[in-house]
């Protein structure tokens, strides 16, 4: 069955034809106006929560070696709670490639341990300038990072595209944050080619985040691989299915 640590069985999906886009037929004009029609009298409420844009990285929970830049689009549910539409760009192409959620201090502290163990810190990851904020001005983005920093997230990788999956394919992947000891590091290749294609300084926002308060502690079970030197890796499984309901 699929697992999130080995890749699938060759399909058309991921063999070595051209290019990065979903193999299928372009849109038609029956298939835009339809669209342009739904956009008219359909509520997207959901999707006009998202109110911001960041950029940033991820690495793979059961192979740190394999690292993705990511584009979250983050909606606040409440002011304990985001949820990030993760992207591969900032494209109109962009993939949708997982889902993010962001809990605050107070709200990680109440999960059971076995499931802390699956989640991230985020202060490395703002601190060294790694999480940027395209375009946003410091005044705003300033007071956003330092709740940021506090914070803890879960990401799931739906959508394996730095091994050239044309699809979906497979389980979903359990992403870690970067993190400041080695195997943590995110490539310094990888941040150039962001910061010169957004136009920012990696080192600058580092150095303007230096006084930048940090939690007083980062919880014990998150980050689990740093201390334990363990990741996670998803696999599926047959199970026998559920006929009947239980009795309420």
């Amino acid at each position: 069955m699929a697992s999130s640590d080995k890749k699938p069985v060759l399909a058309p999906a991921s063999t070595g034809i051209q290019g990065q886009e979903p193999p299928g037929k372009p849109e038609t004009i029956a298939t835009t106006v339809i669209d342009a029609g739904a956009k008219l009298v359909q509520s997207m409420k959901p999707i006009q929560k998202i109110k911001q844009h960041a950029c940033t990285f991820a690495l793979y929970g059961h192979d740190l070696h394999r690292q993705i830049e990511t584009s979250h689009y983050i909606s606040r549910l409440n002011n304990d709670f985001l949820q990030c539409a993760v992207y591969d760009s900032d494209e109109s192409s962009a993939r949708l490639i997982g889902v993010e959620y962001v809990v605050s201090a107070e709200l990680f502290e109440r999960l059971p341990a076995e499931e802390q163990k699956l989640w991230h810190s985020h202060a490395y990851e703002v601190k060294a300038g790694l999480w940027a904020s395209p375009r946003l001005p410091d005044l705003i983005e300033k007071p956003e990072l330092e709740n940021l920093a506090r914070t803890y997230g879960k990401f799931w990788c739906t959508w394996q595209v730095d091994r050239g999956d044309r699809l979906p394919l497979g389980a979903p992947a359990l992403m870690m944050s970067p993190q400041g000891v080695n195997a943590g590091k995110v490539r310094p290749e990888m941040v150039k080619r962001r910061d010169d294609r957004l136009g920012i300084s990696s080192e600058y926002l580092k150095e303007a985040r230096l006084e930048m308060a940090e939690p007083e502690w980062i919880h014990p079970n998150a980050d689990y691989w740093k201390q334990h030197g363990e990741g996670f890796a998803v696999d599926v499984v047959s199970a026998e299915m559920k006929t009947v309901a239980a009795f309420p």
